[in-house]
């Protein structure tokens, strides 16, 4: 079914269908941002920078979309990061997740990187179900200290 979607980087005419994905991903996490913070990031992703977007598309509206960003890192010198990862509701089991996440390794390796990660709450089984399928979990803990 998601042979006929189109993988690709954000363009100028997504940002209302990218916002109304990237609140979903924010809900489904509890996070609440305000507007400001959504055209931020939009300007940042749409520049290039090392904040970067893939898409996926059906031709009329946006299904999915994947966040990542390169790093250095002590121990290997280009790391890529995936950072948020989000499909609509009424698409997910679709393969679309895994394609998604199969397009950000496909750039880490053109970038030269050493390593793709990324993090998920405990809670999140239904997406844990598939980061089994494709990655190691090697147990890591993640702690935010307040700035």
């Amino acid at each position: 079914m998601s042979g006929a979607l189109l993988l690709r980087g954000l363009q100028a005419a997504d940002r209302a269908d990218w916002e109304r994905l990237a609140r979903g991903y924010k809900a489904f996490y509890g996070v609440q941002l305000n507007d400001a913070a959504y055209e931020a990031t939009w300007r940042r992703l749409l520049q290039g920078g090392p904040a970067q977007a893939l898409v996926l598309s059906d031709g009329k509206r946006l299904l999915g979309l994947t966040h990542y960003l390169f790093q250095s890192s002590t121990w290997g010198e280009w790391v890529c990061y995936l950072q948020d990862l989000f499909v609509d509701p009424e698409r997910r089991s679709q393969g679309l997740g895994r394609r998604l996440i199969e397009a950000v390794a496909e750039q880490a390796r053109s970038q030269g990187a050493q390593r793709l990660y990324w993090l998920t709450q405990a809670h999140n089984s239904t997406a844990r179900a598939l980061y089994d399928r494709l990655a190691e979990h090697r147990g890591f803990i993640r702690y935010d200290y307040p700035l």
